[in-house]
């Protein structure tokens, strides 16, 4: 079935194809999200053979993983590489084959605020707070303007944009160029200038919309579009003000104060021809519909021939594979054989000794049981003797042993009160009683005077 958009309804009790879930699942998170800004931190990098670059953005509690098309990455500034941090312009949409939620990035640029930016929005908090960017104060675009005034520099490319932008659209129109430098010493006061006099001078010069255009830069280049004077100038200009100052990803103070704030030079000269060009919008949008259809069908393909020219196996290695399984059966196969050989042969020597086993030599096995009796006999009377001649000695080792031997030959063995046996005399104290036992029998005395010499005294 043809997918619709998200808005389609399912009857109840319908069933549905994976593939048409998916296609509503991509139309609706691409309808639900802008092309926004993503921060994050980029991790497993990959660049295919065809020039398109596969990573994911993480932070410290999710991940998404996203494409970038070769077209775009082609353009990036700096190498995109693991690790670094980014803010990528981005369209949430889902890979339909798979059903891989992603985000297809269109730019990148590095993460962080340097000086310039930091002063850029301390003056952006300001003039905000100052109601110089509300919207109640912006003025629309008159539809079918009589003329254009333009304020850039005459040899900037945005010059030739605008122009080429015109000629294309709207060639009836005329231009009327202020020029002023975009850039350098001097630039934001000459361009504030500028804007005045083009305001002053819309009656008498046919202009009914002011156009402040360049190209794009870095944040230093794009300076004189960030100044107070020239913001000032945009609001008190007579005329209404169209901004297309640098690329899409460039924001100015310029930007937040104009009427109308384009993404590029050309944007803004289609934005004051809009009215002169309203079916050939209508058929724009027909033919850039179309073209998004075709680049997804080119996308969704060059990730399916991505992945599977990962898993494409090269002919020589499946032929390297498949000569290894080839060694691999053959050497299985000999030891198989060999192993059978060897069986046959094992079982070839049983049977045969089987065979001769089939009439024993009873004699023979006679005069053997007599030869082992009697080593049995002999063995049995040499471990008696053996055993007995050490218990004897052991009776001998515990008799040396025995204390009461020893008391036998005039020592005695003297214990204190609790018993435990006295081996200092220092260890007794006048008064003490004690227990002396001999060989024969034991006395109870009382120490009388404790001495370090061998003699004591006892009662």
């Amino acid at each position: 079935m043809n997918a619709p958009r998200f808005s389609a309804e399912v009857k109840p009790g319908e069933v549905v194809s994976v593939s048409w879930l998916n296609r509503a699942a991509r139309e609706a998170l691409e309808g639900s999200f802008p092309l926004m800004w993503i921060g994050g931190e980029v991790s497993t990098l990959t660049r295919a053979a065809s020039g398109h670059v596969y990573f994911t953005l993480k932070d410290e509690h999710a991940q998404v993983r996203c494409t970038m098309w070769r077209n775009r990455a082609q353009l990036l500034p700096f190498r995109l590489e693991h690790g670094m941090q980014v803010e990528v312009r981005a369209l949430v949409t889902l890979f339909e084959p798979r059903g891989d939620y992603q985000l297809s990035v269109e730019a990148v640029r590095r993460a962080g605020v340097g000086n310039l930016y930091e002063a850029f929005l301390r003056l952006k908090a300001r003039l905000e707070a100052e109601g110089l960017f509300d919207p109640a104060v912006k003025r629309a675009l008159p539809r079918f303007p009589r003329g254009i005034a333009v304020v850039t520099s005459r040899q900037a490319a945005a010059w030739q944009d605008v122009t080429a932008a015109f000629a294309r659209r709207a060639p009836h129109l005329p231009l009327t160029l202020y020029p002023t430098p975009v850039q350098g010493e001097g630039a934001p006061a000459r361009i504030a200038a500028a804007i005045d006099r083009a305001g002053r001078r819309a009656a008498s010069d046919g202009n009914d919309v002011l156009l402040l255009v360049r190209g794009g830069g870095s944040l230093e280049d794009l300076a004189a579009f960030n100044d107070e004077a020239v913001a000032r100038a945009i609001r008190n200009c007579l005329l209404p003000v169209v901004v297309g100052v640098g690329h899409e990803t460039d924001v100015s103070i310029a930007d937040f104060a104009a009427d109308l704030r384009a993404a590029t030079p050309t944007a803004a000269a289609e934005l004051a021809s809009a009215g002169y060009a309203d079916l050939h919008d209508q058929l724009e949008n027909l033919s850039t519909r179309l073209a998004r259809a075709i680049q997804r069908r080119i996308e969704t393909a060059a990730q399916r021939l991505d992945r599977a020219a990962a898993r494409l196996t090269h002919p020589t290695q499946r032929i390297e594979q498949a000569r290894l399984r080839l060694t691999n059966l053959e050497h299985r196969l000999r030891s198989r054989a060999r192993q059978h050989l060897a069986a046959g042969q094992s079982r070839y020597a049983t049977l045969t000794l089987r065979l001769n086993a089939r009439r024993p030599d009873t004699a023979a096995r006679r005069g053997q049981l007599e030869a082992l009796t009697q080593r049995l006999e002999r063995a049995t009377r040499g471990l008696l003797e053996r055993r007995r001649a050490q218990l004897e000695a052991l009776g001998q080792h515990l008799a040396h042993l025995d204390p009461r031997g020893v008391l036998a030959r005039g020592y005695s063995i003297t214990r204190n009160a609790e018993g435990s046996i006295v081996r200092d005399a220092s260890s007794l104290v006048a008064g003490a009683h004690i227990e002396i036992e001999f060989h024969d029998g034991s006395i109870d005395a009382t120490v009388d005077k404790p001495s370090k010499t061998p003699e004591r005294g006892a009662k």
